[in-house]
């Protein structure tokens, strides 16, 4: 049996996004945020919060006639597990050989360059 992936779908992520960026959140609040960017069901939403704590990503308590969601973890661990299991699955672990890709591609300015320059040089 595979081992659980620390990695969300792209709409688990989506919905995490809304939970994290209000601390907490009910279904409505999150089917009214993501409604006002593109067409979709509350059931949709309702579904994926609620896998969404069964896989424990979110908690949720009873306030009123509805629940209350709030993350487990805070955004940045979650976003770092993420990008760990990526650099292991496409770059066997070497965050070095994603960043040559990343320059090879040019898909950094020079202003990026230089950022990175500046961390690297801080971690040391």
């Amino acid at each position: 049996m595979r081992p659980r992936s620390a990695t969300l779908t792209p709409q688990e992520l989506e919905i995490m996004k809304v939970v994290w960026s209000r601390s907490a959140a009910t279904v409505r609040d999150v089917y009214e945020e993501l409604r006002s960017r593109r067409r979709i069901a509350y059931t949709t939403v309702m579904t994926m919060m609620n896998i969404l704590e069964r896989k424990g990503h979110l908690k949720k308590q009873t306030e009123g006639r509805s629940f209350l969601y709030q993350p487990v973890r805070p955004k940045r661990q979650v976003v770092g597990a993420m990008v760990r299991e990526f650099l292991d699955r496409v770059f066997g672990g070497s965050a070095e050989t994603l960043l040559v890709q990343l320059v090879q591609d040019r898909r950094l300015t020079e202003r990026d360059l230089a950022e990175l320059a500046r961390r690297i040089r801080k971690a040391r």
